[in-house]
């Protein structure tokens, strides 16, 4: 408790005691390119300023990891390596891919097995994210720092002028919060008593006085966070999750869910050596918001429970040379959905887990009045179908509901039509707890589109990730109905050569019209070691990496999902 007080003191006492206190933030490396090599790894990160290093989990580094620069129209070819203790998956969050490359908890990656998603970028120009979705492990693995941001660029946002030079005038914030024990390690809890930007303690940075561009991943296990800045300047909202609006919408206050992205621009010109805080002025949120409440004592009990507080320092530097020094009236044109086109009406429900208090306690809640099966499909949705969602909440508490594979328009809250700010394309959707007995209604339409695949479903979930893994989660399947599927046990004549390989192993199908819908390779003591959704076989598959001896290769066929092994050596 003496810790947990410390640091909420330091954190709200006068700007005039508080310089010394302040740590520089931690901007991420970057990758760019087509091939990105990722190693998830257990480390130690010096958090806290003094005493021990705190046991985190990282990606290419000691904490969190780097930001993954796409271009809109490329392929871009993953290798994650698992290096964890554990087994893991890394979910790209909002982008827009095949079931069985997006990382939920279908395709769980076991320690020391590569894992190579691939895909075609589809997705606009935005910030999006990666993250652990292992079930029932979500919370733990998040909480040990594991994720990272995704920039996406296309040709209407690159003739925009709008700041880009990342790190300068276009600054990624990912914003969470921990609690720390007396021997600065984190605790598992929903809520913490400490602000982390980029994972960073009572975080300031140096800005220049013109436009800068703020891209903000709301990273937290549970807290939403209610944006402002100290002095109650207007901002400028640029983007939802899934891109640009049509024009910037002044702000002075915007509330940010869990699992939620925006990008903000704040113009700063003329402005050079004062200073500025972003806050979260958690204090005005209602009871039934993450962040809102105010426990005195139990598991959520925390120090920053609805209060104000500082999220990051602005020191106001120079300008650059060739500053952005205005808003941009407009952004880009977007065609929404038209709900006249929609084939089907979906109907959701959250409750409150009323009935299940020897399963999950009293403060749990549910998805369509039941928790999540892995081996259950709530829907087979048919591909290309045009759909509304319609989610009626029982619950006294608001839930951030996000859903894999698509983006979405926001058609009403309670019957209102979204905000300006909402009125883009988004995958996460706040639906509001109840108002007395009246529950709340959020309807979205959606188009699915691509990627038809009956054997691994798409996740949908409360993205607090203790809901989520308390079981707050469904999943559904995209289905063609012209697609060829046979249950029939047929013959798969395959080749693979060289055998003993020391480079590349190739996989020749005898028939042209069968592939590979997944190849798996284990070592003699059954463990994967590769895991290859939808390989391109064409370059054959690179074994470098393995060590010299024996090893199996499954190779499930793509039409008729069946499996055969074949064994080969590395030498």
């Amino acid at each position: 408790m003496r810790r947990k007080l410390f640091f909420l003191l330091v954190f709200l006492c006068p700007l005039t005691q508080l310089k010394a206190q302040y740590n520089n933030l931690w901007i991420p490396d970057t990758l760019s390119g087509t091939n990105f090599n990722l190693t998830i790894k257990d480390t130690f990160a010096q958090i806290v300023n003094s005493g021990q290093q705190t046991i985190t989990g990282g990606i290419n580094g000691k904490v969190w990891g780097p930001t993954l620069f796409f271009k809109k129209g490329d392929v871009v070819h993953m290798n994650v390596q698992n290096k964890l203790n554990d087994s893991t998956t890394i979910h790209w969050h909002g982008m827009h891919l095949p079931a069985v490359m997006d990382g939920g908890p279908h395709q769980v990656i076991p320690p020391n097995t590569i894992w190579q998603p691939y895909w075609t970028v589809t997705n606009n120009a935005a910030t999006y994210w990666y993250h652990p979705h292992l079930h029932e492990m979500t919370e733990e693995q998040i909480t040990k720092g594991i994720g990272g941001l995704i920039i996406v660029r296309d040709s209407i946002e690159s003739a925009l002028p709008l700041p880009r030079s990342y790190g300068v005038d276009d600054i990624p914030l990912v914003l969470t919060d921990r609690d720390f024990t007396t021997s600065n390690q984190f605790s598992m809890v929903p809520y913490g008593d400490s602000m982390l930007t980029n994972m960073t303690l009572r975080a300031q940075t140096t800005v220049p006085a013109q436009v800068v561009r703020f891209r903000i991943l709301n990273g937290a296990i549970e807290r939403s966070y209610n944006l402002g800045f100290s002095d109650s300047r207007s901002f400028y909202v640029i983007t939802s999750d899934g891109g640009l609006l049509n024009a910037p919408v002044a702000k002075t206050k915007y509330l940010l869910h869990a699992g939620e992205r925006v990008e903000i621009l704040v113009n700063c010109s003329g402005q050079n050596g004062t200073t500025v805080d972003l806050k979260a002025y958690n204090s005005l949120l209602g009871n039934f918001i993450a962040g809102g409440e105010n426990f005195p004592n139990g598991p959520f009990a925390n120090a920053l429970g609805k209060i104000d507080f500082n999220i990051l320092h602005l020191n106001i530097g120079a300008p650059t040379s060739n500053a952005i020094t205005s808003i941009p009236s407009t952004l880009t044109t977007n065609t929404l959905l038209n709900v006249a086109n929609a084939n089907i009406t979906r109907h959701l429900t959250i409750s409150d887990s009323t009935g299940l208090p020897n399963v999950l306690g009293p403060n749990a809640f549910v998805l369509n009045h039941k928790l999540f099966n892995i081996n259950y499909n709530d829907y087979e949705v048919p591909l290309n179908n045009t759909e509304i969602w319609e989610i009626t909440s029982s619950s006294a508490f608001g839930h951030p509901f996000h859903i894999h594979d698509v983006e979405f328009n926001i058609i009403s809250v309670n019957g209102v039509a979204p905000d300006a700010t909402q009125a883009g394309w988004k995958d996460v959707v706040f639906i509001p707890g109840k108002t007395g007995n009246t529950s709340s209604v959020v309807k979205f339409i959606a188009k699915f589109e691509d990627y038809a695949d009956a054997l691994h479903p798409f996740m949908f979930h409360c993205h607090i990730s203790l809901h989520e893994d308390e079981g707050m989660m469904g999943q559904f399947v995209v289905t063609n109905p012209n697609s060829v599927n046979t249950l029939e046990k047929i013959d798969i004549p395959v080749t693979i050569y060289p055998n003993p390989a020391n480079s590349h192993l190739f996989v020749k199908f005898n028939n042209p019209n069968q592939s590979a819908y997944y190849i798996r390779i284990i070592d003699v003591l059954g463990r994967t070691i590769m895991m290859l959704p939808q390989p391109d076989l064409s370059n054959g598959i690179d074994v470098k990496q393995l060590k010299n001896g024996i090893y199996h290769i499954l190779i499930t066929e793509n039409q008729s999902k069946q499996t055969i092994s074949q064994t080969f050596e590395v030498e």
